[in-house]
C-alpha cells in the first residue's frame, strides 16, 4: 500500500484542547485501503493503562477535521482513547477513484478501525465502542450488527443512506417508477464516465446559500460553506461525491439485521431535524432493554455536528463508561 501523505499541522475546524494529546495514525481495511485517522487521548492517562476506546466517523461527505474530530477530542477529554477517521476514498485516506461510498465499504471502514484499536497496546480490546454521525450513524449500526467486538454504539443525527437514496427525502419518491428514473439517469452517467475516463461529481453543498430551498439545505450551507465547518478536503464543503454513488445504496440496503444487535445503543437526534424519522424508525427495529433514543429539544440536524449547547457529551461519555465497563465483566 502506498504511504499516505498526512498533514501534521493542526487544520481542524475546532480549537485544539490542552487536555488531550493528539497524533496522526494509519490503518488498513480488508480491501487493502489505507485509512488516515486522528488519535486523541487524555493527557492524564496512566502509564501502561489499557484504555476504553471509541472509533468515530461522519458526517457523510465530511472529514475527520470536522465534526468527528470534535467528538473525538471531547470524548478524549472525558477519559477515552479515540480515533476520528476518514473513510475510504475520502480526505487523507487512500483509494481511487476519490469520493466513493458504499454500504459495505463504509461498514468495513468501521470494522477496520476496530481492527486497529483491538491490536493497539494502549487499548483494552474488550472495551471498544463506535460512534457514527449523520450517514455514518447508519454505517455504525450496520457495523454493530456484524462485529461482535463492538461493545457499545452511539449514533448522532443519523441518516439511513440506503433509504434516502432509494426513496428520496421523506420517502416522497418511494415507487418503482421513481427508482427506475433514477437508475436510468445514474447508469447513463456510468457510460459517460467510462467514455470520459473520469468520474463526474454531484457538486456537494451549493456554492451559494439556497435561500429558496428547504431549511435543512440552508443548515448544511451554514455548516459546510462557512468558517464554522468548511474544510478543503471535505466533499460536502466542495465538489461532493461521485454522481454514481447512490447505485450501491439503492441496491444493498443498510440496517437489515440491526434487530439482532444485543449490545447497548444510544441514538441522538434533534427534535427539529428533518432527518429525525431515520432515527425513530431505526430505533423501533432495535430489540432489548439496553437501547435508548434521546431526542434533543430544539436541535436541528447540523446542530449535532458541532453545537456545544446541544451535543450531550457528558451523557455520551457516561453511556460509553457504562457499556464498555460492562463489556469487560
Amino acid at each position: 500500500m502506498k504511504p499516505l501523505e498526512l498533514n501534521l499541522n493542526w487544520d481542524k475546524t475546532f480549537l485544539k484542547s490542552d487536555q488531550v494529546d493528539h497524533r496522526k495514525v494509519t490503518f488498513h481495511n480488508r480491501y487493502g485501503i489505507e485509512l488516515a485517522a486522528d488519535l486523541y487521548e487524555p493527557k492524564n492517562r496512566k502509564p501502561k493503562e489499557k484504555m476504553a476506546a471509541i472509533a468515530i466517523s461522519g458526517p457523510f461527505g465530511a472529514v475527520k477535521e470536522q465534526a468527528s474530530g470534535l467528538y473525538a477530542q471531547e470524548l478524549a477529554k472525558r477519559g477515552f482513547l479515540t480515533i476520528a477517521f476518514d473513510p475510504s476514498y475520502t480526505g487523507e485516506s487512500g483509494g481511487t477513484p476519490r469520493y466513493v461510498a458504499s454500504p459495505d465499504l463504509n461498514t468495513e471502514d468501521f470494522q477496520a478501525a476496530v481492527d486497529y484499536l483491538s491490536t493497539n497496546d494502549e487499548v483494552d480490546p474488550e472495551r471498544i465502542g463506535i460512534l457514527g454521525i449523520c450517514g455514518f450513524g447508519g454505517m455504525a449500526l450496520n457495523a454493530a450488527a456484524i462485529d461482535t467486538r463492538i461493545k457499545g454504539t452511539v449514533t448522532s443525527t443519523m441518516y439511513d443512506m440506503s433509504r434516502v437514496n432509494a426513496n428520496g427525502y421523506f420517502d416522497a419518491q418511494n415507487s418503482k417508477e421513481d427508482r427506475l428514473a433514477k437508475k436510468q439517469a445514474l447508469n447513463a452517467r456510468r457510460t459517460q464516465d467510462y467514455l470520459a475516463g473520469a468520474y463526474a461529481r454531484d457538486g456537494g453543498v451549493a456554492a451559494q446559500r439556497p435561500e429558496d430551498a428547504p431549511q435543512f439545505l440552508q443548515d448544511y450551507w451554514d455548516y459546510y460553506k462557512t468558517d464554522r465547518g468548511y474544510h478543503p478536503r471535505s466533499g460536502n464543503s466542495n465538489g461532493g461525491w461521485n454522481e454514481t454513488v447512490p447505485l450501491s445504496f439503492m441496491n444493498m440496503p443498510l440496517l437489515t439485521y440491526i434487530n439482532e444487535i444485543d449490545t447497548p445503543v444510544l441514538m441522538l437526534h434533534g427534535s427539529k431535524a428533518h432527518s429525525l424519522y431515520f432515527s425513530k424508525d431505526a430505533f423501533a427495529r432495535l430489540t432489548g432493554d439496553n437501547k435508548e433514543l434521546k431526542i434533543i429539544e430544539g436541535a436541528n440536524h447540523t446542530d449535532l455536528y458541532d453545537n456545544m449547547d446541544f451535543i450531550p457529551f457528558d451523557e455520551i461519555a457516561a453511556f460509553f463508561t457504562r457499556s464498555l465497563a460492562a463489556a469487560d465483566k
